[in-house]
């Protein structure tokens, strides 16, 4: 049975839906709205990193969460990327230099939220959009406040959040940045992908929490020592 059909009262789906589409869509939406047509060259690119990671967080792992379906949350993600680089480029976002290797980073990264979605919806069936939320809230809060004020949180925290993962596989493929940063964050979210899909197949089986949460941490190692670095 799809979890999200458990759940009791007829509004709390339409709740649930309407926070993917704040989240994924109307967010990005108006944050593109709101700071790239003031921004110019680089630093518009700089911008728009954050809010796409945002996007593609929230629609991927609410919408996997709500759903029940981890390929919704991988569809719903991959949407949300191209409506939020489409609006970009509307508004003069210089032309994608990458958009084959920028196109990988929205997969990956889409999978890799959808797949913790994924999971809340079979560890906590009707409730686990409620946690999906609180993760989205968590993450997207820490990269809002590193995006307004540099240097203000510890790299350490950063390279915690497959979120901030995201964001410097964006920044280097749109900025050019180093393309060790860009292996290892893919690495990264590819890996803890396979991980959490291996929890949620494997459920209700707790043993797999451990290599989740293990691969999680060599991960935020990898990306602290390999990319923070050269970040």
């Amino acid at each position: 049975m799809n979890p999200a059909a458990k759940i009791a009262s007829p509004i709390w789906p339409s709740i649930a839906w309407l926070t993917v589409i704040l989240a994924g869509f109307i967010g990005p939406v108006i944050a593109v709205w709101q700071f790239l047509p003031s921004k110019g060259g680089g630093e518009a690119l700089a911008v728009i990193g954050p809010i796409l990671a945002i996007g593609l967080m929230g629609s991927g792992i609410i919408g996997a969460a709500v759903a029940g379906r981890l390929s919704v949350g991988i569809v719903l993600s991959l949407l949300s990327g191209l409506s939020t680089i489409l609006l970009s480029l509307a508004l003069d976002l210089p032309p994608l230099s990458a958009p084959l290797s920028a196109g990988l980073v929205f997969l990956i990264a889409s999978i890799s939220f959808a797949a913790r979605g994924f999971l809340f919806s079979r560890s906590m069936m009707d409730k686990g959009w409620w946690m999906a939320l609180f993760v989205v809230a968590g993450e997207a809060a820490i990269l809002i406040t590193a995006a307004i004020w540099p240097g203000q949180l510890p790299d350490w925290l950063l390279a915690l959040l497959p979120a901030q993962w995201t964001n410097m596989a964006l920044h280097a493929v749109l900025i050019g940045a180093s393309g060790a940063t860009l292996l290892t964050t893919l690495f990264a979210l590819a890996a803890t992908a396979a991980a959490t899909l291996s929890v949620a197949l494997l459920w209700p089986r707790r043993w797999p929490y451990l290599i989740m949460c293990s691969t999680w941490l060599v991960c935020s190692a990898l990306v602290w020592n390999y990319a923070v670095a050269v970040h």
